[in-house]
């Protein structure tokens, strides 16, 4: 295993020495393009949002430049030949910012959600900006007309951000929605509903703001590339918080995800490590919270679809005519290129635990209307799914839970507990989370109870 440092630099004249521990391997992240611009796509990022009427803080900055140091590591710290076990990598990260004692304060609430996250073993330490850049938020203006956003919300491309959007459009919000560009098929998604969006609530001054940031191959030294991207959130949250910074009014970020997908309990013990993902875990997003008001930032980050199943979210949306026509559009697959080997576009395989949650979810919600979205596998009944492959290993593992659920039910209130601690969840939320969790399974059941699978 090898220890690998992530040290942020401001322009080639930032020449601070950084000592390194033994065995340490020290990658440069150059945050400055030019003279003055930043770069990673975090310019730009400035730039559109001051198109916007939006000037983020210094901390604002900081955050994304946080980010930029995660997204860095965790894209490019390959856990195969940088980690002992196969998975947990331990990575530390020197970054430059504008008021070094106020992140220090929270610096240990940040290796702890981000060794929640990820699974890795984490060290952050920062350091001052160089003089030429303690300043480099644009200088706030007055202006007659504030930005005219009172919303912020994730918008990913998937079923529940649509949905998301869709409700805050219909309940008279004027949502600032915060993409990532990631790969392309995803990108595509995004911006078709986007579009079709800004349609539909054509006179709606609701916008967007979107990052490409992505690091070459090769760009840490002396390692491969990494695709298992745990951390992919925390850019996520970290580009919102860097919006809400900038407006001229308390902010609360909305994480529109269904109760069953936030808490995601592993389908089997052997998922509790490398295959649950915590992206929207309510412990991630109380240390989030944590961390925002340690760093005086005048806002919060909230899930409000914590306690609804994505069924239940279809079946509720705002204009279930406008999500009946743009469901197509939304892209829920974890790999929607993978069927190219069979010759086929980008879509849903229908099998992966995305697309069953999905399914379920679209026939639960749309009641009789039939669920438009093309599958790979479109029936899941007309034949036997092999375990062995990836066309039965989600749908056999749904299964054994569902059973297991079913025949011990109050196993419910404790399982939930199994992917992180619920500590900061009241006993009447935490039974509302049991319940959901519950709820989800079922959804699930009703698609798959017929669906036949052979052992592997």
């Amino acid at each position: 295993m090898r220890r690998h440092v992530i040290i942020g630099r401001f322009g080639p004249g930032d020449r601070s020495r950084i000592p390194l521990g033994d065995g340490e391997i020290a990658t440069r992240l150059d945050l400055i393009a030019g003279e003055r611009s930043f770069d990673h796509g975090i310019g730009h990022a400035l730039a559109d949002l001051a198109r916007l009427g939006v000037q983020p803080s210094e901390i604002g900055i900081d955050v994304l430049v946080l980010a930029a140091h995660v997204h860095a590591a965790d894209t490019r710290v390959s856990r195969v030949s940088e980690s002992q076990d196969g998975w947990t990598r331990e990575i530390r990260l020197v970054v430059p910012v504008s008021d070094p004692a106020r992140w220090a304060s929270v610096a240990q609430i940040f290796v702890r959600m981000l060794n929640f996250l990820t699974g890795d073993r984490w060290t952050i330490s920062f350091r001052a900006r160089p003089r030429r850049f303690v300043r480099s938020a644009r200088a706030r203006t007055m202006s007659l007309i504030a930005p005219p956003f009172d919303d912020l919300a994730l918008f990913s491309g998937g079923l529940d951000s649509l949905i998301g959007a869709i409700d805050a459009l219909e309940a008279g919000r004027t949502p600032l929605l915060i993409s990532h560009a990631g790969e392309g098929a995803t990108s595509d998604a995004q911006s078709t509903i986007f579009e079709a969006l800004k349609s539909h609530y054509r006179h709606r001054a609701f916008d967007r703001l979107r990052l490409w940031m992505a690091f070459p191959d090769g760009f840490v030294t002396g390692s491969d590339g990494e695709n298992t991207t745990r951390g992919r959130s925390f850019l996520f949250f970290a580009l919102g918080v860097f919006a809400g910074s900038g407006l001229d009014r308390p902010f609360t970020l909305k994480v529109p995800e269904n109760g069953l997908i936030a808490v995601n309990v592993p389908l089997d013990p052997l998922r509790l490590g490398a295959l649950s993902t915590r992206t929207t875990h309510p412990f991630y997003i109380a240390r989030w919270n944590d961390a925002i008001r340690g760093l005086g930032l005048d806002g919060y980050i909230e899930n409000p679809y914590w306690d609804r199943t994505k069924g239940e979210m279809v079946a509720s949306c705002g204009n279930g005519v406008l999500l009946r026509r743009l469901v197509p559009s939304s892209l829920s697959c974890a790999s929607p290129t993978k069927g190219r080997w069979q010759g086929l576009g980008t879509q849903h395989c229908g099998y992966c635990l995305p697309c069953l949650i999905r399914r379920a979810a679209l026939v639960t919600g749309l009641a009789s209307d039939t669920d438009p979205t093309v599958y790979t596998i479109d029936d899941l009944t007309s034949r036997v799914l092999d375990t062995r492959q990836s066309e039965g290993v989600q749908i056999r593992s749904f299964q054994l839970a569902i059973e297991r659920l079913r025949a011990k039910p109050q196993l419910g209130p404790i399982l939930i507990h199994k992917p992180g601690p619920l500590f900061d969840e009241t006993p009447e939320r935490q039974a509302a989370i049991a319940a959901v969790y519950r709820r989800g399974l079922e959804e699930v059941g009703t698609l798959i109870d017929g669906v036949r699978t052979r052992p592997g």
